[in-house]
């Protein structure tokens, strides 16, 4: 299958967008997700999102626990008309291997971009509520005010399981135990 344009891979009118069409879009920078048969589409994350991202990433990655493994912008499948791109998966080895992650993993990160907030907080938290993603983490790469908002998932349903800020530390107990810091997520680092 060849690189098409945006129009060739757009729905027949009033038809929801599928996975199927999702695939065929173009890698032009953007992130192209689906929520509920709508396209989101987003911009390229800022450097200051991409040093967070790497840096909780890298944190994770050396905490995770033989049998898991860390995956930084994978393709989650949530169903035929929703697909989600988090900043960071982590998922149990047997998960890894497809194009797409198809079952829920442990744990799915977003770092929060403006443009974005308001789907991170609400409609992929329920998203991924409903799909059974065990945990959901927001990170708000602020470098004023840097914050970490965890949930996870209990009888079904997301409860916030941690809220800090700053130099507060986040004592994760799952997917596996590791503390977090949002400052020294973004230490060093300036907004322009």
């Amino acid at each position: 299958m060849g690189v098409v344009n945006i129009a060739e891979a757009w729905p027949a009118a009033g038809q929801p967008f599928t996975t199927d069409q999702l695939d065929r879009m173009p890698d032009d920078g953007r992130r192209y997700e689906l929520l509920d048969g709508a396209l989101v589409v987003s911009p390229r994350p800022d450097t200051i999102h991409q040093v967070v991202a790497m840096r909780l990433a890298v944190i994770l990655h050396a905490a995770c626990p033989e049998g898991m493994l860390v995956i930084p912008e994978p393709a989650v499948q949530l169903s035929r008309t929703t697909e989600f791109d988090p900043d960071i998966t982590m998922a149990r080895h047997e998960q890894v291997g497809g194009a797409k992650l198809t079952e829920p993993p442990l744990l799915a990160v977003e770092v929060r971009s403006p443009s974005t907030a308001l789907i991170d907080l609400n409609r992929k938290k329920a998203a991924y509520e409903a799909f059974g993603v065990r945990s959901y983490w927001i990170v708000v790469p602020d470098t004023r005010q840097p914050e970490l908002v965890a949930f996870e998932l209990t009888g079904g349903r997301y409860e916030q399981a941690g809220h800090v800020m700053g130099d507060e530390t986040f004592h994760a107990g799952r997917p596996f135990p590791v503390e977090i810091v949002p400052a020294r997520l973004v230490a060093g680092l300036r907004s322009r």
